[in-house]
């Protein structure tokens, strides 16, 4: 997809959370409106990490422009049933286990300085347990058989390259989910605002991608800034915690959030032009 033709797509999908996110503020009032637009904006920040992923994985397994439409349509489909699974399990542990959100903000608050500050993690799918799990059960072939995640050769069934792909994407997003349902959870509980969010920020995925592989050098320091969102949304959920009876309104995160992003991209193309100049 070109790059312009994605970004187009982009804004459609963006286009179509701000009406949903009318509907809500017309049926269900400001509150709620403000909620599900602040976990909508963490759910598609967090997603630019996960996009970085995808990136990377479609460059080790070789995988063909034209294949990886494929792919996404299949690995977006994975992410929302996954997400839907996680978001049950984390509303029943947060109904019955209050305790519970202590440990979402922990994880939160070591997933944030880790990406915000730590060192960036090489990425090996060939170590990937469920890939090498799914090998012990089913042959994998190394060829590519155009867009077909399976092939039958002498009576016996194959999994391709493109399969494998998909595979690992599916089972890197169980990693993703454990910082991204923790993080919607911290600015509301109700069951279908998290949902929602989730659902209609990971719509927009494919065409976010596509956008993301053009210019993915371009904003190097947006992923620190996700980082420090993560960090800051664990700090709040732990807040009422350690001084019960306080908590940071959401208007008050939207706008941290909001700010946050706004100056990872700011400072990233600064840094864009000052490496500009130094080469020309």
């Amino acid at each position: 997809m070109h790059p312009k033709k994605a970004l187009k797509w982009v804004i459609f999908w963006i286009s179509i959370a701000l009406a949903f996110n009318a509907g809500v503020y017309y049926f269900l009032g400001q509150q709620k409106a403000i909620e599900f637009l602040t976990g909508y904006i963490i759910e598609e920040s967090l997603s630019v990490d996960n996009l970085f992923v995808f990136l990377i994985l479609f460059k080790y397994f070789k995988i063909a422009p034209h294949h990886q439409r494929r792919v996404l349509n299949w690995g977006i489909v994975g992410v929302i049933i996954l997400r839907g699974i996680f978001i049950l399990l984390g509303s029943a542990l947060i109904s019955n286990f209050g305790f519970i959100l202590f440990i979402f903000g922990a994880i939160l608050i070591y997933s944030g300085y880790n990406m915000a500050f730590g060192k960036e993690k090489e990425i090996h799918p060939e170590q990937n347990k469920v890939l090498r799990l799914f090998k012990r059960f089913y042959k994998v072939t190394t060829e590519y058989q155009g867009d077909h995640f399976f092939i039958k050769r002498d009576g016996v069934n194959y999994a391709t390259p493109l399969f494998v792909c998909l595979l690992v994407i599916e089972s890197t997003d169980v990693v993703f989910a454990i910082d991204s349902i923790p993080a919607i959870f911290a600015i509301t509980t109700d069951p279908f605002i998290v949902f929602s969010s989730n659902i209609l920020a990971v719509l927009g995925l494919r065409s976010m991608y596509f956008l993301l592989a053009a210019i993915a050098d371009k904003f190097e320091f947006v992923k620190k800034g996700v980082g420090i969102i993560l960090f800051y949304v664990g700090i709040k959920m732990l807040i009422p915690m350690a001084f019960p009876g306080y908590h940071i309104p959401v208007f008050i995160s939207l706008i941290v959030i909001l700010s946050v992003l706004a100056l990872s991209v700011l400072i990233s193309i600064i840094q864009n032009k000052r490496i500009s100049a130094k080469s020309s």
